[in-house]
């Protein structure tokens, strides 16, 4: 049984193998050809951690799939009251065909793979978000035509997409740069695994980063869970944010993504967002085309 926890949980060939399946699924739905090869499979989703595109993304995916989604908050399961996640993951594997998890800490992940009988898909930890970056690499392949060779250059908190981008790049032969604050690196045995590769490099000057870049990516500077830090934060970052300077230094051709929400005036200013609005929102589309291939490769 095959769980989606981490993408360094996977090899190169599988990593290529969801894009390809999440391409030929995605012409398959503009083509208006149906694919409910997931009819009668039930996915449990539970949600400790709010959602936009990950909720819909995968209630609608799975909808397409023919099977169905059931949302489970954290108010809704005994685990906001008590219950040990290794029970939880019990209980649920007796009732449905997988499990999607948006939660704070990875190990809650881990253990609901290791105590469950059924997938468990990674829908957001502190540590990763998986699904995003298998939609980013899905995103950047259809805009640049490969993966293996281009730069990405990621700008703000080492946090789960930093971490996240770090594993897919690096797996798909991609070079990184990632520009932050001193404090706020990603997770340092991830970091010590890139620099291995040869791919990765980390430092805390921005336009030094974005040189030569043919992606820029950035996310919020406080998440969910980071609330309280803002206005730290707001200080340590205020020069860490994709603007006309950081573009400048990339190539002319270069792509911006972003995960979603974005903070305007914040990470990045708004006359770039909406210069590059269609490749970010082709981004947020690709959600749901990367995690019905993640749910067919597991569930089917």
């Amino acid at each position: 049984m095959k769980h989606f926890l981490k993408l360094t949980d996977y090899s190169t060939e599988e990593i290529i193998a969801f894009l390809d399946l999440a391409d030929r699924l995605k012409a398959e739905q503009k083509q208006g050809v149906a694919h409910p090869v997931l009819a009668g499979k039930t996915l449990g989703m539970i949600f400790q951690k709010s959602s936009t595109r990950t909720r819909v993304s995968f209630e609608v995916g799975m909808s397409q799939l023919g099977g169905h989604a059931l949302f489970l908050s954290g108010r809704d399961l005994q685990l906001g009251r008590g219950e040990p996640i290794k029970d939880t993951a019990r209980v649920l594997s007796r009732y449905v065909d997988g499990i999607m998890i948006r939660t704070f800490a990875q190990q809650d992940v881990e253990d609901l793979a290791k105590y469950g009988s059924v997938p468990v898909i990674n829908g957001l930890t502190d540590y990763a978000h998986p699904c995003q970056v298998l939609a980013d690499l899905m995103t950047i392949r259809e805009h640049k035509g490969k993966l293996a060779g281009l730069k990405l250059c990621f700008v703000g908190a080492g946090n789960n997409m930093a971490n996240s981008l770090i594993a897919g790049c690096v797996k798909v032969g991609m070079n990184i740069s990632v520009a932050c604050p001193k404090g706020y690196e990603p997770d340092a045995k991830l970091v010590a695994w890139g620099m291995e590769s040869g791919l990765l490099i980390v430092g805390q000057d921005v336009l030094e980063a974005a040189g030569d870049a043919d992606i820029l990516y950035t996310d919020v500077w406080a998440s969910m869970g980071e609330e309280a830090e803002a206005e730290e934060r707001a200080k340590a970052f205020q020069n860490y944010q994709v603007n006309g300077a950081v573009m400048a230094a990339a190539k002319p051709d270069a792509m911006v993504l972003h995960c979603l929400p974005a903070h305007r005036g914040e990470e990045i200013t708004d006359d770039v967002f909406e210069a590059h609005a269609a490749d970010i929102f082709d981004e947020a589309e690709n959600r749901l085309h990367a995690q019905k291939a993640i749910m067919v490769k597991l569930l089917k």
